[in-house]
């Protein structure tokens, strides 16, 4: 049996997760992944079963390492202000670093494979989560809402703004939208007092 590569597999998972922003899932063939790496079909297969178990093994593993990136420095006891700041903060430095890898869980959300992924994750994200949410509207720090409209009026604007960064998108007239500390402060501000009973 042949001892795992890891600056293979690192290749071949970065290359994977490029050509699926690029191409969607359909442009991800073993061969077409295989020549972008400049390795062998049989290569592959020595570290994946087939696609899907690229796909899932991908979806775990960027799963995993957003949830560690998303809650370093955060404790759902935290006030409810200190506590949206450090997710907005993580949010962003994580998708501005990781623009691939942010971009290919935001397909795979929306893809059949991803119930199939999560099947094997644990809860700690979403368990810190409710419990931050819990936690200040407890306090009355924050209003009770569903947690669809709460996560919409909390993420959603970061989440914009990420995507306006990112595709350099502009209003007519204006200058190509880059994000800044500015920026995202003042719209956390919006959402906080959106949030606030």
């Amino acid at each position: 049996m042949r001892t795992r590569d890891e600056a293979k597999t690192q290749a071949i998972r970065l290359e994977a997760m490029a050509l699926i922003v690029k191409e969607g899932f359909d442009g991800l063939s073993m061969h077409k992944l295989a020549r972008s790496v400049g390795v062998s079909v049989a290569t592959i297969y020595i570290y994946y079963k087939d696609r899907e178990d690229l796909l899932l093994s991908l979806c775990r593993e960027e799963t995993a390492r957003m949830t560690a990136a998303m809650l370093e420095g955060f404790d759902p006891a935290l006030p409810f202000a200190e506590g949206l700041r450090i997710q907005w903060r993580n949010r962003a430095r994580f998708f501005l670093e990781h623009p691939v890898e942010a971009e290919f869980m935001e397909r795979m959300r929306h893809s059949p494979y991803h119930e199939k992924a999560m099947k094997f994750l644990g809860t700690e994200f979403t368990d810190a989560m409710w419990a931050f949410v819990r936690n200040a509207v407890r306090r009355k720090e924050c209003v009770k809402l569903p947690i669809e409209v709460y996560w919409s009026v909390a993420y959603a604007p970061l989440y914009q703004l990420l995507k306006f960064h990112h595709d350099g998108t502009r209003f007519p007239g204006g200058e190509p939208f880059t994000l800044t500390d500015a920026a995202m402060n003042g719209a956390l501000k919006l959402v906080l007092k959106a949030l606030a009973p």
